[in-house]
């Protein structure tokens, strides 16, 4: 019951790391409220867990940001999950692909913080702590991947966002860390391999990548979630938390 009594918030919760994610705060005892955009995963995680409560929401969109805020009890944890891949270069990259890239995979990140981190601190400001972790991935200022000019921008935007984030709070209980797990077999990545013009080969390749041989399952990242949300990191803050089956060494 390593998260008992603590109220946490996850994004994209609706599938892959985010639902993963869901179910292993739950049983480790916190009230989890998850949001996605689609209704269906959403049921779908609710019928798994009855205790998860759940919210459609848009996190493009302040207003309902807001509104769902309103509804909310002050939390001791976020986990911001939401993204999206885009493939190709610069030079495949449109003006559209870059904006709706940075408002998902940022922006996102900034409403939500911006709008719940007032609440925290004052959840902090009785328990002495309150954490918040942000999506970042590999892909990012950590190390250059082909084909991801737009999501290795964003991530390392993330990373920066949560330095600050970190930097800003310190001194008042609020944590801010990165996560950047490595190739993660989800259902997002399970689409993007169907797409490719080689699905057999494409799937070959991303496990090339990773030097243990295999993909990360989510249950390889949710431990480090966990972790994170968890007063064990009480001491750690600003951080880069790779889980990457050693791409990164």
């Amino acid at each position: 019951m390593r998260l008992k009594d603590k109220t946490v918030l996850i994004t994209a919760a609706g599938q892959g790391i985010g639902r993963a994610a869901a179910l292993a705060c739950a049983a480790e005892g916190a009230h989890v409220i998850a949001t996605d955009i689609n209704v269906d995963t959403l049921a779908s995680l609710a019928a798994e867990n009855p205790g998860v409560q759940t919210h459609v929401l848009n996190v493009m969109k302040t207003d309902e940001i807001e509104a769902l805020a309103q509804k909310l009890p002050e939390l001791d944890g976020l986990f911001n999950c939401a993204g999206f891949v885009h493939h190709g270069t610069i030079l495949e990259l449109g003006d559209a692909d870059w904006a709706f890239s940075m408002d998902l995979n940022v922006t996102s990140m900034v409403r939500m913080c911006r709008t719940l981190v007032p609440g925290m601190l004052r959840r902090a400001s009785n328990t002495g702590s309150a954490s918040i972790l942000n999506m970042a991935s590999m892909a990012s200022s950590v190390k250059g991947f082909a084909n991801r000019a737009a999501y290795g921008a964003t991530k390392a935007a993330v990373i920066g966002l949560t330095k600050s984030i970190a930097a800003d709070f310190v001194k008042q209980g609020l944590r801010c860390n990165a996560l950047c797990p490595g190739t993660v077999d989800t259902p997002s990545l399970r689409g993007r391999i169907a797409s490719a013009a080689d699905p057999v080969q494409a799937e070959k390749d991303f496990i090339a990548r990773q030097p243990m041989g295999r993909l990360a399952t989510v249950d390889d990242i949710t431990p480090m979630v966990l972790y994170l949300l968890s007063e064990e990191s009480r001491f750690v803050t600003g951080q880069t938390m790779l889980v990457d089956g050693g791409v990164t060494i």
